[in-house]
C-alpha cells in the first residue's frame, strides 16, 4: 500500500528538516510526486546513482538502515514524528545518501516505529 504524505505533512516535515542536509531537495520530490513517498524515493535514488529495481525498493533501504533508525535514542523522537536527530544521524554517519534520509525516515515513521524496529527487539528464548 502506497504511503501518500499530505501537503500538510509536506510542509511541516518542510518546516522541522529545514536545517537538515538533503532535506528539502527530497521534500520537494515527495511533492512533485503528489506525495507519493515510494514514487519520490525511487527518483531520488536514481539521481545519486541506486539502481531502484522493485517496487518495494524503500521498504529494503529502510530495513538496511534499520539498525541506525531503531537506536534508542531516536525511537522516542520517531514515535513523536520528530524526525530531525535521526535524519541528521543518518546523513553524518553516511549510512544512506542525504537526500535519501529523510524519505527513509518518514517511511519508518509512517509503518509504524514499534513495527518498524519490532525485528531488532525479538530475541530467541534458550
Amino acid at each position: 500500500m502506497p504511503i501518500i504524505l499530505s501537503s500538510q505533512e509536506i510542509a511541516r516535515y518542510r518546516s522541522e528538516l529545514a536545517e537538515c542536509p538533503g532535506a528539502l531537495a527530497a521534500l520537494d520530490a515527495i511533492e512533485d510526486c503528489e506525495g507519493d513517498l515510494e514514487d519520490a524515493a525511487i527518483s531520488l535514488g536514481i539521481q545519486v546513482g541506486q539502481q531502484p529495481d522493485r517496487s518495494d525498493w524503500l521498504d529494503g533501504l529502510a530495513k538496511r538502515c534499520r539498525v541506525a533508525l531503531c537506536q534508542p535514542e531516536f525511537r522516542a523522537d520517531l514515535l513523536e514524528g520528530k524526525l530531525t536527530a535521526v535524519v541528521s544521524d543518518l546523513v553524518s554517519q553516511k549510512i544512506c545518501p542525504a537526500i535519501l534520509a529523510t524519505p527513509i525516515t518518514i517511511y519508518a515513521v509512517k509503518c509504524g516505529v514499534k513495527e518498524f524496529c519490532e525485528p531488532l527487539d525479538f530475541k530467541l528464548s534458550p
